[in-house]
């Protein structure tokens, strides 16, 4: 019997000391992942884009066509997203934590960086806010972590690091989004619009799963949440983004080349709108046009070989050279006019809306 009890009394003490060894017992890194996990998983939603078609007697007969992931940014109800995520929806339903579903309307959006805007009415305590970080003061090696919704699994985690920064990958429209985050973290389709976030549990970063069609096994891509804190104040105001412009109808010059003309690698300006920065700043437009072939095509327009003595060649380089700058801005436009190599200092203006 004293056996017996001896046997006992070991088997309380060895349990005792189980929770400190086992399984339940969590590693700094791992406590750390939880504590971010449930500090930041109340902020991140689940957005649903509903289009409307209607059958043969003209019945309402609504389908998802896809759904993603946003982000709660204040208590009311603004939600980042991918514009890809809200694309040419008929009807947005937004699911929070907690299972709850409201009506999302569509704020702003901008294709061109991949980011949308959307806003809920739901009860300020029934989700909680993310913060942004400065996406400048990251490093390469950093520990992220993102939160989604992949392949509708909701509320999920992955963990992994910057990979690489300054990446470029090409929005659905087909402009180059540049400054982009890579990370080892899986990122999904669903994954699309949600944080990737720092140690803190700040956002660092906007999840897109803009990879091509054969996909990318192992690698994710995020847009910098510098890109999105300069572009939310104007997509909060005005829907869009006001950007500024040339204004001038280029034509690269490489069609010219292939059709049989001498001319400079650059960009034809084959009109300028009266009174835009490039009317102003005295770029001339094509002054006829000569027939090559079975082609019509403009000619005498000044040539444009370089911005801020960077080459452009193509419109996606010309809108990169432009679109990123703000207003006011000022730029060195190096071209050719009647063989000669000429420079001017343009100011931008706002594109206007129309």
């Amino acid at each position: 019997m004293s056996n017996y009890k001896h046997l006992f009394i070991f088997l309380v003490i060895a349990f005792s000391f189980e929770p400190a060894f086992g399984v339940s017992s969590f590693s700094a890194d791992e406590k750390e992942n939880i504590r971010i996990y449930e500090k930041s998983s109340r902020a991140v939603v689940n957005i649903s884009n509903i289009a409307v078609n209607y059958d043969f007697f003209y019945r309402a007969m609504p389908a998802e066509t896809g759904s993603g992931t946003g982000f709660i940014i204040d208590k009311s109800g603004i939600i980042v997203t991918n514009y890809h995520v809200v694309e040419n929806a008929s009807k947005l339903v937004v699911t929070l934590a907690d299972n709850s579903q409201w009506p999302g309307k569509l704020v702003g959006a901008d294709p061109n960086n991949d980011l949308a805007i959307v806003r809920i009415q739901a009860p300020a305590d029934s989700y909680d806010i993310l913060e942004f970080s400065h996406s400048n003061d990251i490093v390469v090696g950093q520990k992220v972590l993102a939160l989604g919704n992949p392949f509708g699994l909701r509320q999920t985690l992955t963990t992994g690091i910057i990979s690489a920064l300054g990446r470029t990958i090409a929005a659905k429209n087909g402009r180059k989004i540049e400054g982009i985050i890579q990370t080892d973290a899986a990122i999904n389709p669903g994954n699309s619009g949600g944080p990737l976030l720092d140690s803190e549990g700040k956002v660092i970063g906007i999840n897109t799963a803009i990879i091509g069609s054969a996909g990318s096994v192992g690698i994710g891509f995020a847009v910098p949440s510098n890109t999105a804190l300069r572009i939310l104040p104007d997509l909060l105001e005005y829907g869009y983004v006001r950007r500024p412009w040339l204004g001038i109808e280029p034509i690269p010059t490489v069609y010219l080349r292939r059709i049989g003309l001498d001319v400079p690698e650059g960009l034809l300006i084959a009109r300028v709108v009266k009174g835009a920065s490039a009317d102003q700043a005295g770029l001339q437009g094509a002054s006829r046009t000569v027939k090559v072939g079975r082609y019509q095509v403009p000619w005498g327009g000044d040539i444009i070989t370089h911005i801020n003595e960077i080459p452009v060649t193509t419109m996606e380089e010309l809108a990169q050279q432009i679109e990123t700058r703000n207003s006011g801005d000022k730029i060195t436009i190096s071209y050719i006019r009647n063989d000669r190599a000429l420079s001017v200092t343009v100011e931008l203006f706002l594109r206007p809306r129309s």
